[in-house]
């Protein structure tokens, strides 16, 4: 359950600082979800990973169709010598998944650092 709601939130406030943001905002949402939501720095890359390479996959596949695969045929033509605009989607998600990752990392481990240290009884 803790999954799921890190992740609909994540995804809700990175699509909606992409609305007014640069691309690099997206980095955001997962640095407050992990921060505010207690998790351990594994759980933190991997929900904002999973959570912007699915919102950013999906981004893609929507424009994509819209403009009938013209421009990422032509940008895989050019990066990936061939013509795949399936795998150029999946490719832009994955470093969006990794900015994701690197955020919600560094939120749960600035959450961790910010935390009080706990006394050891003697």
């Amino acid at each position: 359950m803790k999954f799921l709601a890190s992740l609909i939130l994540i995804v809700a406030l990175s699509y909606a600082g992409g609305l007014f943001l640069d691309w690099w905002s997206v980095v955001l949402a997962p640095f407050l979800v992990a921060l505010i939501m207690p998790m351990s720095a594994g759980k933190g890359f991997v929900y904002g990973f999973i959570s912007i390479f699915l919102l950013w996959l999906a981004l893609a596949f929507f424009r994509d169709v819209r403009n009938d695969h013209i421009l990422a045929n032509r940008v895989s033509l050019i990066f990936l010598q061939m013509r795949s605009p399936i795998l150029i989607g999946v490719v832009s998600s994955f470093i969006g998944g990794l900015v994701g990752g690197m955020g919600g990392l560094t939120g749960s481990l600035l959450r961790k650092a910010l935390r009080p240290p706990v006394a050891v009884a003697k």
